[in-house]
């Protein structure tokens, strides 16, 4: 279990006001080909330094980080479930796990039925043509029980504490106006059968020990281009909710959070505007955002509008072959840190894992770029830039952690977070043009670091 109790922050600083202490560091340096490798300590001491400086001011608090993760698709179950059981139980303990050798993911998301990197397009309540059934009689998990769930259940076995979130890409295709897997609307007279859909989900999930932590209520309802995928405009989303799902989750005692929106930052209107709704806000824990589209601080202007919501950063693919360089930089500096100082509970890449082919995708529109976190070749693993990316976060910072003030010096872009057990965790990336020396500062005590140009290091202090 990953709980501690958070110690009084004035202990802490006096403790480390009267003696110095040592920070743990952990680097990725592409330019060195240094990737995600532990570093000597370094020490922090009363000293005078006139360069940048990073000052933590763990006083100074901001939201509970709920985890650092990826999408378990069906693809991911299937590249796993064709290696062999040692290869596999290896990987997943080194994803998965608790120990020194392990990168700790601690929150997962799911797709509630086909996501388009499936082989296939499939529900979980799929009928006839004429054929019907209102009280979802039929509803079954279906194909997921063949690959997703069983790979799930290993993954549970070794970190039992890792949240689960449920995204549709869409509801059945008989509950649409174009019954079809792709685009269309959801057909206002089946808002109740589709709330009831979610309800069966989360139930049937429960009936195989995976409690569902949250849903959101569909995935990029903005873009109806992609397989499967549905078109659910801002006011459309706001009805379901108020009128339908918050009520059937009520009515069956469901506690799963619902999250709006899960879309890009372009579009902050779209949750402010069913926030506005208290009818429907009352059933909200929050909402969730891509970075396709827009920028980072739009998370910002939905918690202005409405602070007493949570945020969360849900998705953020990288493009195959990748670009460690380029790709260290812009999602450390866009999703780890900049999700995070904007409120993000969660930060979230899209997917685990490719193999070499990158199938399996779905036809008319299913993503054939997408570059998991490791590329699996049979029992062989290969780590992307994915992997290094979130391990930075998902191995030092533990569900609970609270995000905490630090300053950001030119080029020297960074987030810390206080972990239950008291650590302080910070993470750094040096976005400028150059190598750079700079302190971290915590209390009255500095330590002095230099990280290259493009690299990031992820210091834990023990103070």
């Amino acid at each position: 279990m990953r709980k501690y109790l958070i110690p009084l922050i004035p202990l802490l600083l006096a403790a480390c006001t009267e003696k110095g202490f040592e920070s743990h560091v952990w680097l990725t340096d592409p330019g060195l080909e240094v990737l995600f490798q532990e570093q000597e300590k370094i020490t922090f001491s009363k000293t005078e330094y006139q360069g940048p400086v990073i000052e933590i001011n763990p006083e100074m608090q901001y939201q509970e980080m709920d985890g650092f993760g990826f999408t378990l698709t069906q693809g991911t179950a299937k590249h796993l479930l064709g290696m062999s059981e040692s290869a596999r139980k290896e990987l997943l303990q080194e994803l998965f796990g608790d120990d020194e050798n392990s990168i700790r993911i601690n929150y997962l998301r799911l797709s509630i039925a086909a996501s388009d990197l499936n082989e296939t397009v499939f529900s979980y309540h799929d009928l006839e043509e004429g054929e019907e059934d209102p009280e979802l009689e039929k509803f079954d998990l279906g194909p997921d029980r063949e690959d997703v769930i069983p790979v799930l259940k290993e993954i549970m076995a070794i970190n039992p504490d890792i949240k689960l979130m449920g995204s549709p890409w869409s509801p059945p295709a008989w509950m649409k106006d174009n019954k079809d897997t792709r685009g269309g609307k959801l057909l206002p007279e089946n808002y109740d059968a589709y709330a009831l859909y979610f309800v069966k989900y989360i139930q049937q999930m429960a009936e195989e020990d995976f409690i569902i932590d949250a849903v959101t209520v569909q995935n990029e309802p903005l873009h109806p281009g992609n397989n499967p995928s549905l078109l659910m405009l801002p006011e459309e989303q706001r009805d379901f909710i108020k009128y339908h799902l918050g009520p059937k989750f009520e009515e069956f005692g469901i506690k799963t959070k619902i999250i709006i929106y899960d879309h890009n930052a372009d579009r902050p209107d779209y949750p402010i505007s069913i926030l506005d709704d208290p009818e429907a806000k009352k059933y909200i824990d929050g909402s969730a955002f891509h970075l396709y589209g827009g920028k980072i601080e739009a998370l910002s202007e939905v918690h202005r509008a409405h602070p007493d919501k949570n945020l969360y950063f849900t998705e953020q693919w990288i493009g195959s072959p990748g670009d460690l360089a380029g790709d260290l930089v812009w999602h450390t500096k866009n999703l780890i840190i900049g999700a995070s100082r904007n409120w993000a509970k969660t930060v979230l890449e899209w997917n685990l894992s490719s193999a070499p082919d990158l199938r399996p995708f779905t036809d008319r529109g299913g993503c054939s770029l997408c570059l998991g976190a490791v590329t699996i070749k049979i029992s062989q693993v290969f780590r992307n830039p994915a992997y290094y990316i979130i391990a930075h976060a998902s191995k030092f910072v533990d569900a609970g952690s609270l995000r905490i003030e630090s300053n950001e010096p030119e080029g020297l872009s960074n987030v810390a977070f206080q972990r239950p057990d008291g650590k302080i965790v910070l993470i750094v990336l040096n976005d400028s043009k150059a190598a750079k020396e700079f302190a971290v500062k915590i209390g009255d005590k500095l330590g002095i670091y230099t990280m290259n140009h493009g690299a990031v290091a992820t210091f834990v202090l023990s103070i």
